[in-house]
């Protein structure tokens, strides 16, 4: 009787290994659609403007009904504005992963998903805010936004400082949630928020300006072949950034320490603007980014802090 003889298989390379591809959850789509990033900013500066109040009169449930529907209002905004630019953001590679553009996602479920968010944001805001005011603001932050901004991008570089606009309104809607008026405390949070976008976006912009290029969009960098005129309106807004953010002190609602605070960030971040300023490359521009995320946050830090201590300290 013979004996059988199996001939053993090569092993296969691990490089030709099959891999097991496990399907993405459609709820990370829906979650990637509200650009959580984005939103984390944008809550930030509303609660900002919330406790830039007096400490007196801060309340914190409405504080919380202002973030709630803030989120909502703002997650469907992002959606919506990846509705609008599903085509463009195909062309580029930092976005041709989106859900539209990736096709996980149908425009119907896109726009109904973004639209519901905006509404349901908008009528919670209507109905818990005892200032109606912080509602209406964020209805003019929502249009502005997806049915101003973002067509713009298509048409004018002048986009960024329209875009600007809804983009330093959210720490106006903290302050009316709590105090029911804009007055100048809130007008110079505002001013805070619109100058520091300018060169926050324009570094991004210069980062990735051959992608927005091939999309068709008309951002000041891909029109600005050596960065000048980029580097000249950086330098502008960053040095407009000292006398406004020093505007507290002038009238009498923060102290020294605040002031000299502000004016070392705002040191800080024009020494980044400078570097671009010097050579336009895209390591310069992503230090003005960096730079530009620890003025911020270290201004607005400063703000609240020296807002609680006038309080606790009796001087209100």
């Amino acid at each position: 009787m013979k004996t059988a003889v199996f001939a053993e298989a090569p092993p296969v390379p691990l490089e030709m290994t099959p891999v097991a591809v496990l399907p993405r959850p459609r709820l990370l789509d829906f979650v990637e659609l509200t650009k959580p990033r984005i939103s984390v900013m944008v809550l930030f500066t509303v609660a900002i403007g919330a406790l830039s109040a007096d400490p007196a009169i801060i309340d914190l449930m409405q504080m919380f009904h202002a973030l709630l529907g803030t989120a909502l209002v703002a997650s469907g905004a992002s959606a919506l504005n990846q509705w609008l630019e599903r085509d463009t953001d195909a062309l580029m590679r930092r976005t041709e992963n989106r859900p539209l553009p990736a096709a996980r996602l149908s425009t119907v479920e896109v726009v109904a998903f973004g639209f519901s968010l905006a509404v349901v944001g908008l009528a919670y805001m209507a109905v818990q805010m005892t200032h109606p005011l912080a509602a209406v603001l964020t209805a003019v932050t929502f249009v502005s936004y997806v049915f101003v901004y973002t067509p713009l991008k298509r048409h004018t570089s002048l986009n960024t400082l329209i875009g600007a606009v809804p983009g330093a309104l959210p720490p106006v809607i903290g302050w009316t949630a709590m105090t029911g008026t804009i007055n100048s405390p809130a007008l110079v949070l505002f001013l805070i928020v619109f100058i520091w976008q300018i060169p926050h976006f324009l570094a991004i912009a210069w980062m990735y300006r051959d992608e927005y290029a091939q999309a068709g969009l008309k951002m000041l960098p891909v029109v600005d072949a050596t960065g000048a005129a980029t580097a000249r309106q950086m330098l502008l807004y960053s040095l407009a950034l000292g006398p406004v953010s020093f505007l507290p002190v002038i009238a009498g609602e923060a102290s020294l320490m605040y002031g000299f605070g502000a004016i070392g960030l705002g040191l800080f971040f024009l020494q980044a603007v400078m570097g671009f300023v010097m050579e336009a490359t895209y390591e310069k521009a992503r230090w003005v980014l960096h730079a530009s995320l620890i003025y911020l946050p270290g201004v607005f830090a400063l703000l609240v802090m020296e807002r609680l201590i006038r309080y606790y300290a009796g001087g209100q």
